[in-house]
């Protein structure tokens, strides 16, 4: 059994590099990657007025949800597709706060069977924690108070799914 238990590890060679060509077609442009780049660094200034909306778009699907009889999974779903939208587009502007507190929210949604008052809360205070990151212009992780603000969101979903 001793032999049995000799093991060989093998290395599969890398060929990426043979498939990535330094210039000519197909290469990856330098000049190209930097307009590409200040476009974004452009795009960045209007962020703030597109996340805006996001958030409008967002309280109308709030109060929907809010008011919804039934399970509320159709009103949740909209919730769902803006907070999407949100959590695709805040780490690309500097916003990283907003991609993790709009990702917990899908989590928190995709969690759910029905959206009860406890259920609709918690959506709620993901919600706020959103608005706040964007009013006090929290960007990157937000420092310690962003991390404080994570925490307190993971901690509702934490109790919620208890």
């Amino acid at each position: 059994m001793a032999k049995d238990d000799d093991m060989e590890i093998i290395n599969p060679p890398n060929t990426l590099k043979s498939k990535v060509r330094e210039g000519g077609p197909g290469a990856v442009d330098l000049a190209t990657l930097e307009r590409a780049e200040n476009v974004i660094a452009e795009m960045a200034d209007t962020y703030l007025e597109w996340v805006q909306e996001d958030l409008k778009r967002l309280d109308e699907s709030f109060k929907a949800l809010a008011a919804a009889s039934g399970d509320g999974k159709t009103e949740a779903e909209s919730v769902f597709q803006i907070a999407h939208d949100i959590k695709g587009q805040g780490g690309s502007f500097g916003y990283d706060l907003m991609t993790l507190i709009a990702n917990e929210l899908c989590r928190l949604i995709e969690r759910q069977d029905e959206f009860g008052p406890p259920e609709v809360q918690a959506v709620k205070v993901h919600i706020d924690a959103m608005k706040l990151v964007i009013q006090n212009r929290m960007k990157g992780d937000g420092g310690a108070n962003g991390q404080a603000l994570v925490d307190g969101i993971r901690q509702v979903g934490d109790k919620l799914n208890k």
